[in-house]
């Protein structure tokens, strides 16, 4: 129950329509009922022309009206019911619709809030959390889980609502009828119930395992549409297709006993429906022919009991579809419920430019268990461009990944002109930097779009300007739509080197004071290396500049050389000094040396 009612907080924010969605049920529920009750006039007096007799004991304006009835000419009430019947049915249509209006816009409504907070909540989890999980089973959260609490809130709760009204007005029409021949039949009620309950607790786990699966077939999509190149270079398109297949026949296994419990209720609830509806027709029955009961009374209180049934049945499915909301909304909260690692004070300071340097103080930082920077001492001032090398997994791109606080820290601190990056505002602090990467990341977007991401209302001049000095304004402007160019998903409409002038352009247009380079060259040709050099240059100029370098002849301008081993400073220093030294930076130049 409580983690049905934490499903429910979602319906909060749209209590009031909720509200005009149950009082358009009443009304719909109540006209189902007086629609049923017209067969007792109709039966009686109109068909048979023999008074209504009702055994129980009536309220006084009732027993005045079956008076009434009973004392109107057949021709008469037929005429009235008539009229009555079409009122009915046209009220009941309208609120009826009214009713299913109200609560699928309430539906669409929640699945927009969920998905909405689902995605503010993944911008605001640090990278930590990414690192952890796959990106198809993140995008399952927000596609699959958000489509089965829909279900729930629109269908579930619409029928959740109506037919439990349906349950009420009928079993009170039942009691009021006869009440002894109601009471003895719903001793049968627990006979329906059971099924549905361990049902219901079976297909809630059933839910959670398919929807897993479901994560991790849209994780298979997600890793091979976007490493399609790889998969088809090392030809292992029929171990993906093998891989995919084995996990989509888990979810169809999986959705298929699902299927089957939630379809077996429905003839499991009508059997025992019937039962007790034999039950009751030859225990009325004697009461007919005895005279203790008209027929038409006998036919509403037999109707009113066979219509449970319905009410009963959608019940059952109601709660099969809650259990798999339930089981989705878990994952939701899960996700929603999470801090991010890397948070900031409520009293964060605003950082407005760089105007002495940076200085890492015993910084040691661990992937989950793992060791990687251990007691990292630097300081880098300002104007001064300094060169990270070492081993591959040294920790280069993890110590620079600290300064826009991708990460914190385990120990030590990172000093943006002495002050604790920690109790900065983390907008400030990222304006501040500038990256550039050797794994460009554009969008499938227009090229103007994607120089000036992050800042939006740049005007054209100032993007073409920044285009220019990226060396990229003469190819763009002999793409047919220019600047309007749309780029495909990430970028893949450009070469290797077209891509990195544009993210360089784009770095150029931020403008920003301190700028880290993550191996920007590594992966262009030596023409494409050239021009986008000459585009780094550019960019590199009066800037604070960290540069990460697997091919060291590219780091030998840097006014210093950090060289790390083992998550720790081996050397420092320029690069006619580290090689006079004849430690792990010159080992590191002669083998790249005898390589070329």
């Amino acid at each position: 129950m409580r983690d049905y009612l934490k499903l429910l907080r979602f319906l909060k924010p749209y209590l009031g329509q909720l509200s005009l969605a149950t009082v358009c049920m009443g009304f719909s529920a109540v006209f189902d009922g007086v629609s049923l009750a017209m067969m007792v006039p109709l039966a009686d007096k109109v068909m048979t022309g023999k008074k209504i007799i009702i055994p129980a004991k009536l309220p006084g304006f009732v027993s005045d009206f079956v008076d009434k009835l009973n004392g109107t000419a057949p021709e008469t009430l037929l005429n009235y019911m008539a009229i009555a019947i079409l009122t009915l049915f046209f009220l009941k249509g309208i609120f009826g619709f009214l009713q299913s209006y109200i609560m699928s816009d309430i539906g669409q409504r929640v699945v927009r809030d969920i998905k909405a907070k689902l995605y503010r909540k993944f911008q605001s989890l640090s990278l930590d959390y990414f690192t952890r999980k796959r990106g198809g089973e993140l995008i399952s959260r927000i596609t699959n889980d958000v489509k089965l609490v829909e279900n729930a809130v629109s269908y579930g709760s619409t029928d959740l609502v109506y037919q439990t009204l349906q349950v009420v007005i009928f079993t009170f029409l039942t009691f009021f009828i006869y009440f002894k021949l109601a009471l003895i039949s719903f001793v049968l009620l627990p006979l329906i119930s059971l099924p549905i309950v361990r049902v219901g607790r079976a297909l809630r786990k059933l839910s959670k395992r398919a929807q897993e699966k479901m994560a991790d077939t849209n994780s298979i999509l997600y890793e091979t549409i976007i490493g399609a190149r790889i998969v088809r270079a090392f030809n292992m398109e029929e171990y993906e297709i093998s891989k995919f297949n084995r996990i989509n026949q888990d979810y169809y296994r999986l959705s298929m006993k699902s299927i089957k419990r939630l379809l077996i209720l429905s003839p499991i609830t009508e059997f025992l429906g019937c039962l007790a509806g034999i039950f009751v027709f030859f225990w009325g029955g004697r009461e007919v022919i005895a005279g203790k009961l008209s027929f038409g009374v006998f036919g509403l209180f037999l109707g009113s009991l066979l219509s449970l049934v319905r009410p009963f049945k959608k019940l059952s499915q109601v709660n099969s579809l809650n259990q798999q909301a339930v089981a989705a909304s878990e994952r939701i909260y899960e996700v929603l419920d999470t801090s991010a690692s890397v948070g900031e004070s409520q009293s964060a300071f605003v950082i407005t430019g760089l105007r002495e340097g940076i200085t890492f103080e015993g910084v040691h930082f661990n992937y989950e268990e793992t060791p990687i920077l251990k007691g990292i001492d630097l300081s880098v001032k300002k104007g001064e461009m300094v060169a990270i090398v070492g081993p591959s997994g040294v920790g280069k791109s993890t110590l620079v990944d600290l300064i826009p606080r991708f990460y914190d820290p385990q120990k030590g601190r990172v000093l943006f002109d002495g002050k604790d990056i920690k109790q900065a505002t983390l907008k400030s602090l990222r304006e501040q930097i500038g990256i550039v990467t050797q794994e460009t990341i554009l969008f499938n977007d227009t090229i103007r779009a994607n120089i000036a991401y992050g800042n939006p209302g740049a005007a054209t001049k100032d993007i073409e300007a920044a285009a220019a000095r990226a060396h990229a304004h003469e190819f763009i402007s002999l793409l047919p739509q220019g600047y309007d160019t749309v780029i495909g998903d990430r970028g893949a409409k450009l070469s290797g080197g077209e891509r990195q002038r544009i993210a360089i352009a784009r770095a150029l247009l931020k403008n920003p004071p301190v700028l880290i380079l993550d191996e920007a060259t590594s992966q262009l040709d030596a023409a494409a290396e050239r021009i986008v050099q000459e585009a780094l240059d550019h960019l590199i100029s009066g800037r604070t500049v960290f540069v990460i370098a697997h091919r060291l002849s590219t780091v030998r301008n840097a006014h210093r050389i950090v060289a790390l081993d083992k998550g720790a400073i081996a050397e420092e220093g320029t690069h006619a000094e580290l090689l006079a030294r004849g430690g792990l930076y010159k080992k590191l130049y002669e083998i790249q040396e005898r390589e070329k």
